[in-house]
Formats: C-alpha cells, sequence, structure tokens
C-alpha cells in the first residue's frame, strides 16, 4: 500500500548544472517499492507548484548492515518543480507518496535482459539492474544522451556487471547514432531463437521505436511510459493512454493504475504522439 511521507533529505549529489540524485529517508516507501514503480513528490514552497510530480525510484538506499533506509531519486531541471529538487539540501524536507504504479516483469536465465534508457530514462533501470542480477540475468544498458557528459552512473551500473553499449549524437563517446539505431544493429545481430527481454524508458517518440523494433524482431518488451500526472492516484485522469484490450482498440486506460509499465505492443502509438 502507498504511503504518504515527509521524507528528510539524505544528500543531494549534482551531477552537472542540470542533472542530480537527491537521497531520501523514505524506508516505509522504498522496502515496498519495486523497479519501474514511482513516488509522487510535492517540492518548493508556499503552495506552487500545487500539484505533485511523478519520479521513478532510482536507488534503493541500504545502510552497512543492509538494511533499507531510503530511496533516491534521478532528477533533470527543466520546470518549476525540478528546478526545486535540484536546490535541496540535506535536511529539508520533501513530501512523498508511493510506491505507486505497475513495475517491470522479471525474467529469469537463460533470458537475456536489455534496458534500452534515453537521457533522464535511465531512472528505473538502476532498480531493474540490481534485481536481475539477483536473479542471475544478463543485462545490457543501451544509453543514449545528446552529449557523453550526459551520461550517468556508469560505473554503477559495470560494477552490477551490466554490459554498456553508449551513444551519443554528437559522438563525443560511444557510438554516433541515437540509441534505437545501436538496439536494431544488436537486434540483427542476435540469433532468433536467443531468449530476449526488452526494456525501455524514455522520451515517446524513443519508445515508439523501440516498441516497432520488438515488433519487427518478434521479441517481447516493457516500455515505461513518461506521462504527465495529476495525481498519481487515478482520480485525475491527466495520464490517459489508448491501449489495445485483446482485439479492439481504442480503449483508454490510466497511466497511474495500469502503467507506467506498459507491454510494448499494447500501446497505441500513433495516439500518444499525438
Amino acid at each position: 500500500m502507498p504511503v504518504d511521507i515527509d521524507a528528510a533529505v539524505l544528500s543531494n549529489t549534482r551531477l552537472s548544472s542540470n542533472y542530480n540524485v537527491v537521497r531520501l529517508a523514505a524506508p516505509e516507501i522504498a522496502r515496498q517499492a519495486r523497479p519501474g514503480q514511482f513516488i509522487m513528490v510535492r517540492p518548493g514552497r508556499n503552495g506552487e507548484p500545487f500539484l505533485r510530480r511523478p519520479f521513478s525510484v532510482f536507488e534503493i538506499l541500504r545502510d552497512p548492515s543492509g538494511s533499507v533506509v531510503g530511496l533516491s531519486l534521478l532528477n533533470k531541471q527543466i520546470g518549476i518543480a525540478t528546478r526545486a529538487i535540484f536546490a535541496l539540501e540535506p535536511g529539508d524536507r520533501l513530501p512523498c507518496l508511493g510506491p505507486l504504479g505497475q513495475p517491470f516483469t522479471p525474467v529469469d536465465p537463460p533470458t537475456e535482459t536489455w534496458m534500452v534508457a534515453g537521457g533522464v530514462g535511465l531512472a528505473p533501470f538502476a532498480m531493474l539492474a540490481e534485481s536481475l542480477r539477483s536473479r542471475g540475468s544478463a543485462t545490457t544498458l543501451f544509453y543514449g544522451a545528446r552529449h557523453g557528459v550526459e551520461l550517468y552512473y556508469l560505473d554503477f551500473f559495470e560494477q552490477l556487471g551490466t554490459r554498456l553499449v553508449l551513444t551519443t549524437e554528437d559522438g563525443s563517446r560511444g557510438e554516433t547514432w541515437f540509441v534505437t539505431s545501436a538496439l536494431e544493429n544488436a537486434l540483427r545481430k542476435l540469433p532468433p531463437h536467443a531468449p530476449l527481454m526488452v526494456y525501455a524508458c524514455g522520451p515517446t517518440r524513443m519508445l515508439a521505436a523501440v516498441a516497432r523494433l520488438a515488433a519487427a524482431y518478434s521479441r517481447p518488451a516493457e516500455v515505461s511510459l513518461e506521462q504527465v500526472m495529476g495525481c498519481g492516484l487515478g482520480g485525475c485522469y491527466s495520464c490517459v493512454v489508448e491501449v489495445r484490450n485483446g482485439d479492439r482498440d481504442g480503449h483508454y486506460v490510466r497511466a497511474c493504475i495500469e502503467g507506467p509499465v506498459f507491454r510494448s505492443d499494447r500501446v497505441i502509438w500513433e495516439t500518444l504522439m499525438h
């Protein structure tokens, strides 16, 4: 069950002039959270912004004994809420509600797992990579950004044994192409009967491209949608997504309830991108 707490800020690591990782003392949420779930936070003061904002749970924090003590959020400052989160200092308080939403579906060996992240879409994959490692699954992270300096937490994933495939649009690190091009190249080389599960999070057009590639190569995929959410509890209907329900199209669901993780072949991407 989700809980609503006023979490203390443990630390704020600024990765760049726009990206940061905030660590929160929220064990009540962290102990329940599963990879792909999110929390709703209310940063700022004087009632602005009025609505909470959704953030994927990035890491589960543990003390030296292994006890869960909190969680972290990966943030990119863009608007009022994300600027307020970027400015947080240790000891500040951040109201948090969670965990919310449907998580990724983990798989076991011998199925290989590929995670595809675009920019801040890296957020749900720290937890997922840890979970897959505990199951013994071989993991690869396809991680794309505009510039090499915007590729973060690489050491974290390498320490988990995750193979990295990096792409940048300006060629400053890794391959010079979109992350979906790297994914397509890898799918083309993979033996047809090799078991594989694809997970993706990032901009909607990137997710649509991943869904198209997964279908073309007959591979299952799950995507975490970055929908605008007003409440996170299904009451405001601000995050509706058109999906296929069996053979029937035109069925709308709330991403905060049935998502944010969806099977990629369920989503009607044409509607989502308009």
